[in-house]
């Protein structure tokens, strides 16, 4: 039950219609059930790992409140976050990694010393990402006394299994999901309204402007040692913008449907190609809920910046190596590419931290520099190319096709505009160019003062108006229900 089929759109109207009319107390057993059948939709035996998830977090923070001492409470977390962090590595990684030891072994000893492992077998529950680090995220806030451990079974169930994030987060934390449902669930005007913006702008971003970007992007992609240079450079530039109308457009959907019921979730992205370095970008702008995620959970426990600049080099690294690890997954396969996207992204965070007085001490001899509006475009156009080399090892179907792309559009970067001129060009492409800029242009906007914020200020006839524009682009451009959303593959 995708967010852009059929069916969401009759479960949505159900789903709010029985909310409405039950008592407000009641309600969150309403979405508890609801969110239990929205994921049991896509294979009812995923119900088994989620409920087994929520059991073993229910189970292991209820003990963590009753335990006295301080080695049982290490000793109570260690075992959560084994079973919940553990299953995910092993459904992710064992099968790949057993497959590796055997290619090794075969190139070391010879194919008739070939060893023979065992496979699991398992496909990786689709949002089983997601939940397994809502779990970990609560276990460690209980183990922390961030939150009591002594939560309902029920509400620590809808916590794991809300259907709006379950699929592709935000991943949401527990001290700020639980306190709204202590609080009672309940409809306001001004929240329907912002919620209803959202999803209109997250099904533009996911069947307008991403689905239809994607077929040109896995065509290049798919044949990268025929494609042209010119081919993969467009395709580079388009996947960089489909992978973020994709997975923000779920985001903003997912926001908005939760606030239809009156929970308020976090954000998740704040226009990342807007950023001037990518620690900004990493930091403040893209996929804000897992970097706070690692940050809190993994670079601040390690030691973060606080152990001197040899430990902080070594800690952004393994957060973002640990990062890659994570993305692995159905959606383009697990391999070494993701290892790599993660490493060179944790590259740039070193040079970011090596030269950041370098920089500051630029900016405070030449002020009118460094503030001028200029020079902050010229730090927007390189952060976005370099994040855009990193997704090349994303999208790649290996290393070898990744190198490839590379190489072919850096051999010929001198002769781009002349092949350009020569490029056969189609509808398709100009459409696509120019929702592109209409978005980058809408994002500017948006940076200065909010659009939300912008129509509630406008005329009636011009807000009507934007609205009928976006349903209009919808109906003619949108591409119904043919892609899954890329970070639920994840």
């Amino acid at each position: 039950m995708l967010f852009t089929s059929l069916e969401f759109f009759v479960f949505l109207p159900l789903a709010l219609a029985l909310f409405a009319l039950l008592p407000a107390e009641k309600r969150w057993i309403w979405l508890l059930l609801a969110s239990y059948a929205f994921y049991g939709a896509f294979r009812p035996f995923n119900l088994v790992y989620l409920g087994a998830v929520t059991l073993v977090v229910w189970g292991c923070g209820a003990a963590l409140a009753r335990a006295a001492g301080e080695r049982a409470r290490r000793l109570l977390l260690a075992a959560g976050l084994v079973a919940v962090i553990g299953s995910l590595v092993a459904f992710k990684f064992y099968d790949f990694i057993a497959g590796e030891l055997e290619r090794f072994a075969a190139l070391s000893f010879g194919t008739g010393s070939a060893m023979a492992l065992p496979r699991l077998g398992i496909t990786t529950p689709v949002g089983y990402s997601f939940y397994a680090f809502s779990a970990a995220s609560y276990l460690i806030d209980v183990f922390s006394r961030r939150i009591p451990g002594q939560q309902g079974a029920g509400q620590v169930a809808l916590y794991l299994a809300w259907f709006p994030k379950i699929l592709a987060g935000p991943i949401d934390r527990a001290t700020n999901f639980l306190p709204q449902l202590s609080a009672g669930l309940r409809a306001d005007p001004d929240r329907l309204v912002q919620g209803l913006q959202l999803i209109g702008w997250g099904l533009i971003k996911k069947v307008v402007i991403a689905d239809n970007l994607a077929p040109m992007v896995d065509k290049s992609f798919s044949i990268a040692a025929f494609a042209s240079p010119i081919d993969l450079l467009i395709s580079v530039y388009f996947f960089a913008f489909q992978i973020y109308c994709d997975f923000s457009g779920y985001t903003d959907i997912a926001i908005g449907v939760s606030l239809l019921f009156g929970l308020q979730l976090m954000e998740n992205f704040r226009r990342p190609y807007l950023a001037r370095s990518t620690a900004e970008f990493w930091g403040e702008r893209w996929h804000i809920s897992l970097g706070r995620w690692f940050r809190d959970y993994l670079y601040i426990p390690l030691g973060g910046s606080r152990a001197g600049p040899l430990r902080q080099y070594l800690n952004l690294m393994l957060v973002f190596i640990a990062s890659g690890l994570w993305h692995a997954g159905l959606g383009y396969g697990v391999g070494w590419t993701f290892l790599v996207w993660g490493a060179l992204n944790g590259a740039y965070q070193w040079a970011g931290v090596a030269t950041r007085q370098l920089w500051s001490g630029i900016g405070k001899r030449l002020p009118r520099i460094s503030q001028s509006l200029s020079w902050q475009a010229l730090r927007v156009l390189l952060t976005f190319h370099l994040i855009a080399i990193t997704w090349v090892f994303f999208r790649a179907r290996s290393l070898g096709d990744a190198w490839l792309i590379l190489k072919k559009i850096a051999l010929n970067l001198i002769e781009i505009p002349s092949l350009l001129s020569r490029f056969p060009f189609t509808a398709d492409h100009y459409t696509a160019f120019a929702m592109i800029v209409c978005l980058i242009g809408i994002e500017i906007v948006d940076e200065r003062r909010p659009i939300l914020q912008r129509l509630a200020a406008a005329p009636v006839a011009l807000r009507w108006g934007a609205y009928y524009l976006a349903i209009f682009a919808l109906l003619i451009l949108g591409r119904w229900q043919t892609r899954e959303f890329i970070y639920m593959q994840f």
